[in-house]
């Protein structure tokens, strides 16, 4: 048995802190939340640090960005290899900062068919390498032209790094029904739908629906038989409309979303994932001007309508889409919700138990008997300070330590 002592832990649920912190773990799993410390029990002190359930990001792409990657020629110079073996970082560097669980949300590269998030989480809860608990969706789904087709990034020209249909590239019916049903024979946990446009590629108005009403639907059919929850990358508000009443789950980024969108998304108890850091810190000065034009209209509606679903009761769960903000900064998006008008302790609820929620799990997210030991300590109390949480200095995962700054 081994007990975690601090100078206090965080009740997600009432958001309050409970003083002393004293959790107390067997194996994989916490045993015991407060009371006293077990005789014989191994002690590990942490001194005035707050404990925490491990935090989760819902839209991360760890086989995207990180050390050594040149974001302008990647998906012409790296192949399969060379984009796990520098994933192998960004999990690493996601773990330490003490986000336990991610969604991997959606490849848009070139593979050769290979769902390479779902090979690197065989690989972490193999304990092969270290990173969080990953849940894959394999290939994103996208139409010809779509905001998550990789050429439309560069413009090139036709013929230049093309996707099959296994890679995510689908249109009509058929095709999307066979890109999904890949996805699922290979270990895809969720779907990744690309519903409207985007920022940073060259496919008109960001908040533009590219998917058909008929197609969506085609694609939450197939997902939902078998289990799965779709996720789609949408701004527009007329996109995320469609996108609820077509039966998709979660919708990612939504920042030109209205009243009437917002209120859907309650009305049908749909998630939202957040994204908004990259909105104050993403850099597009290399970008050409119609993506800047582009990003100067969008970036300022993240912040109006990420307080307007707060305030209309949208489950929101914290999603960073990095590394449009780099791996292992995660914690910034808690930061840009907290100054953008969401109460701390709501934040760290989306990053816990609403996160859980979305992924349809009950065995994390909170510090209580019987949950994963996904623990994480911060040198302060992020109910006042939610900075803290950028400065995570003990990290569990499982029951395993992969950071303590506290030892001596």
């Amino acid at each position: 048995m081994l007990t975690l002592k601090a100078a206090g832990l965080v009740d997600v649920d009432a958001g309050t802190i409970i003083r002393p912190g004293i959790v107390r773990v067997d194996g994989d799993r916490i045993i015991g939340v407060g009371g006293e410390i077990p005789e014989g029990s191994e002690v590990i002190d942490l001194g005035d640090s707050i404990l925490l359930p491990g935090l989760m990001d819902m839209e991360v792409n760890l086989l995207m960005g990180g050390r050594g990657e040149n974001p302008g020629l990647s998906q012409v110079q790296d192949d399969p290899p060379t984009r796990v073996l520098r994933a192998v970082g960004n999990a690493r560097r996601t773990l330490r900062a003490g986000f336990t669980t991610v969604r991997n949300l959606g490849l848009f590269v070139k593979t050769g068919g290979y769902l390479l998030d779902v090979a690197l989480g065989k690989a972490i809860d193999a304990g092969w390498i270290d990173g969080p608990r990953i849940i894959p969706a394999g290939h994103a789904i996208t139409p010809t032209g779509g905001h998550l087709d990789p050429t439309m990034f560069a413009a090139f020209m036709p013929g230049v790094l093309e996707l099959t249909i296994e890679e995510g590239i689908a249109n009509g019916v058929d095709e999307i029904r066979k890109a999904v049903r890949y996805q699922i024979k290979h270990g895809a946990q969720l779907i990744k739908v690309c519903c409207s446009g985007g920022v940073m590629s060259l496919t008109g108005e960001a908040g533009a629906q590219h998917y058909s009403d008929e197609e969506l639907r085609v694609i939450v059919d197939e997902a939902h038989r078998r289990g799965l929850r779709v996720a789609a990358h949408t701004h527009g508000a007329e996109a995320v409309k469609h996108a609820v009443d077509c039966g998709i789950d979660c919708i990612e980024h939504g920042f030109l979303m209205d009243d009437e969108a917002i209120q859907k998304l309650v009305d049908n108890d749909r998630f939202l994932v957040t994204t908004r850091r990259l909105a104050q810190a993403m850099d597009v000065s290399k970008a050409p001007k119609v993506l800047q034009d582009k990003a100067a209209e969008m970036f300022p509606k993240a912040e109006t309508s990420i307080k307007a679903a707060y305030e209309a009761g949208v489950k929101i769960a914290v999603g960073t889409d990095a590394p449009a903000i780099p791996h292992g900064r995660n914690a910034d998006e808690l930061v840009t919700l907290v100054e953008w008008g969401m109460p701390p302790a709501a934040v760290l609820r989306a990053a816990t138990v609403v996160a859980a929620d979305l992924i349809n799990v009950t065995d994390r997210g909170r510090l209580a008997e019987g949950l994963l030991a996904d623990i994480i300590a911060v040198p302060g109390n992020p109910l006042e300070d939610i900075s803290v949480t950028q400065r995570v200095d003990f990290v569990m995962k499982g029951g395993k330590v992969f950071r303590n700054e506290h030892i001596n």
